[in-house]
């Protein structure tokens, strides 16, 4: 739709005006801001010369109030880096909305509201309510929901800027429909450092996703390139602003690996929030086990069977299983069902409690898990004998578990497990004391033993954490959720994935849509348009895994997949580099594993300016690199070079594993076996 000159005069006007507002807000908050900092110093300074001589009533009425100006200046000191964000380019999109009975309202929306002096909304926070007509609707009739009730309405108008420098360079009319001028730009564009918000490009069925607060907990199912890292960052930029007492300190993401943590690291700043705290599930075990010195990544995990081949995959694939999970629970269900008293204990030289009475002691706090029992039974006794005393009721802690059938050892308890009847599998001493002894603790030993541990003493509650984001969900186990769903038993989740990505040689979701089984109160939800590659590698990708509901979005290049033959290897490779490196700002060279990752980047260092990714090099660059397919993961780059040496082909179950290497190209694709 052509825009009048006179249309675009206003559009202008407007602009300046908002970015004459924010300049206006930023000098003065920056002032009262420099200010408050010098009165919060002098604050410090009289409390810490009066503290001898101030009344306690006095002292505390004084903290309190200065812990409120000091939240209040951290709110304004938000404010203040959001507008600093925005003042080149304060909105990106605009809709004029008539509600029933009312005249028809210009709403503008970017990354944060701003008002003028008169209390009259400038632009709106991209989350706020009404803004979601923006991303939901067509022209046309329309909702959305206000705090207090249904709003109704029409849309009469949809428009998209681009604004660079204070300057408007593109102006867009059009309607939600995904094949909008600007998206399409958006998509075409070659790829950045890192990942960029998307809340001008939004589509509806993403926006579904942020804004749900119906549900407890979500499942999403996303195909590649859907956005689901995208929209799971947004959604949490969603939940702090409408969640109050929400802050990033609440929240919690798991991720595949630290060099995907470095790639997701600017989204949520671009959109004026705090990053959250960020693990690995393995780094997230590690506050659960201290009886090794460290625990083996998920990405060392996957090496094992890639590059370093495991010769006993039955047994990993058990540890592994659904299966396992009942085994466990039977297992230590038996070892509580047949815990023995084998002698009376001395409380004092006075007092003794016999076998017998501790016992039903025993089955009297059986509400409690095995180990915690017995801190509660000690306690009971101390509170009897002697008030309570610490120190008597850790002293009939230790004598209670020396009295036990059992010992307290979560190494021999997890060694005995492999012993018993509950084990699918048999194996020898030899083979069990090989991955219990390690100092170093196997990634799927360290989940079962957590859980068996968790069961025994107890999972330690964490309160702190209200949301949970899981990203690469198909590369969990549904005991990995279960452990999660314990420690965090109030937090909702948020857990994307794909099971076609499934990068996991031993666990395979049929749908993600299982995990529900041990999570409550959640909702599935798919994404099934892919925004990342064209439409000849979509058309490949599709092949590969026999894929055919996933459809191209961009309609940018048109170049068809190319194919090479190992030939002169470093020189077809050099050739390929360097007519991309022409064409796009990154080019990755994606190989099977970790050893020909190795390979093609000692073969070409030399020759060419090329940095790596592999196991124990996690240093994310974008414009050439070369990375194991396991280590790609949630990764997106401009042109990909899949590589694969001829005697170490993708096998048929390593398909899921190609498709990932494959479905990493924006714009080309060149495939080498």
């Amino acid at each position: 739709m052509n825009i009048s000159k006179e249309e675009i005069k206003k559009e202008k006007k407007y602009l300046d005006n908002c970015i004459n507002v924010i300049k206006d807000y930023l000098s003065e908050l920056g002032q009262e801001l420099y200010e408050k900092e010098e009165k919060s110093q002098e604050f410090k300074k009289y409390i810490w010369d009066n503290k001898a001589s101030l009344d306690p009533t006095e002292l505390k009425s004084l903290m309190s109030d200065n812990d409120l100006e000091v939240y209040l200046m951290m709110q304004k000191g938000k404010y203040f880096q959001r507008l600093f964000k925005i003042q080149n380019s304060p909105y990106f999109g605009s809709i004029i909305f008539e509600e029933e009975n009312e005249p028809s309202k210009n709403i503008y929306l970017g990354i944060t509201h701003l008002e003028d002096k008169n209390k009259n909304y400038l632009i709106y926070d991209w989350r706020a309510p009404i803004s979601s007509l923006f991303y939901d609707y067509e022209v046309g009739e329309c909702s959305y929901k206000a705090p207090e009730k249904i709003i109704k309405g029409n849309l009469k108008r949809k428009r998209q800027y681009k604004i660079e420098d204070g300057k408007i360079k593109h102006i867009f009319d059009n309607s939600i429909n995904i094949d909008d001028s600007l998206l399409q730009e958006v998509l075409s564009n070659d790829g950045s450092e890192k990942m960029k918000n998307i809340v001008n490009t939004i589509q509806q069925e993403q926006n579904k996703i942020i804004r749900n607060v119906e549900d407890k907990s979500l499942i999403v199912q996303g195909i590649a390139g859907s956005g689901k890292t995208s929209v799971a960052l947004h959604r949490i930029a969603f939940l702090l602003y409408k969640i109050e007492n929400l802050s990033s300190k609440n929240v919690l993401i798991f991720s595949p690996n630290n060099v995907f943590s470095e790639y997701i690291s600017n989204v949520l700043p671009e959109l004026g929030e705090d990053n959250p705290s960020e693990t690995t599930y393995a780094n997230f075990l590690e506050s659960c086990i201290k009886e090794y010195k460290s625990i083996e990544t998920f990405t060392e995990f996957i090496a094992r069977y890639y590059t370093y081949k495991e010769k006993n995959i039955d047994l990993v694939k058990y540890k592994q299983s659904d299966e396992i999970i009942k085994d466990i629970e039977d297992y230590v269900l038996y070892l509580i069902k047949n815990i023995k008293f084998t002698k009376n204990i001395e409380i004092d030289i006075f007092n003794e409690v016999t076998k017998e009475q501790l016992k039903k002691l025993f089955e009297r706090y059986d509400r409690f898990p095995l180990f915690t029992r017995i801190t509660e039974i000690s306690k009971k006794l101390s509170e009897s004998y002697a008030r309570g005393k610490l120190t008597l009721a850790r002293s009939i802690n230790k004598k209670i578990l020396e009295s036990m059938n059992i010992e307290k050892n979560y190494k021999k308890i997890y060694y005995n497990f492999y012993k018993s009847k509950f084990c699918k599998i048999k194996l020898s001493d030899n083979e069990i004391r090989k991955f219990v002894n390690k100092n170093k603790i196997n990634y799927e030993d360290a989940i079962i033993f957590s859980y068996i541990k968790g069961l025994l003493e107890g999972f330690n509650y964490n309160n702190m954490i209200k949301e949970i984001v899981v990203d690469e969900a198909q590369d969990y186990t549904l005991l990995q959720y279960k452990i999660l769903s314990k420690i965090f038993k109030k937090s909702s989740f948020s857990i994307l994935g794909d099971v076609n990505q499934t990068i996991n040689p031993y666990y395979k979701y049929e749908s993600l849509e299982q995990i529900k089984e041990v999570l409550d109160k959640t909702k599935y939800l798919e994404l099934t348009k892919t925004y990342r590659s064209s439409k000849e590698i979509i058309e490949y990708t599709n092949k590969i895994l026999n894929l055919k509901f996933v459809s191209a979005i961009r309609k940018d290049n048109n170049k068809p997949v190319l194919f090479r033959k190992e030939t002169n290897l470093k020189k077809q490779l050099l050739n390929d580099i360097n007519y991309l490196k022409k064409e796009y700002k990154s080019v990755a060279i994606i190989t099977k594993d970790d050893e020909e990752a190795n390979e093609i980047y000692n073969l070409l260092k030399d020759d060419i300016n090329i940095g790596k990714i592999t196991i124990n090099e996690e240093i994310f660059r974008k414009d050439l690199i070369v990375v194991p397919s396991y280590m790609a993961k949630g990764l997106e780059f401009d042109s990909v070079i899949v590589y694969n040496k001829i005697n170490n082909i993708y096998k048929e179950n390593e398909k899921y594993l190609y498709y990932v290497a494959c479905s990493r190209a924006q714009h080309e694709l060149i495939i080498y076996n």
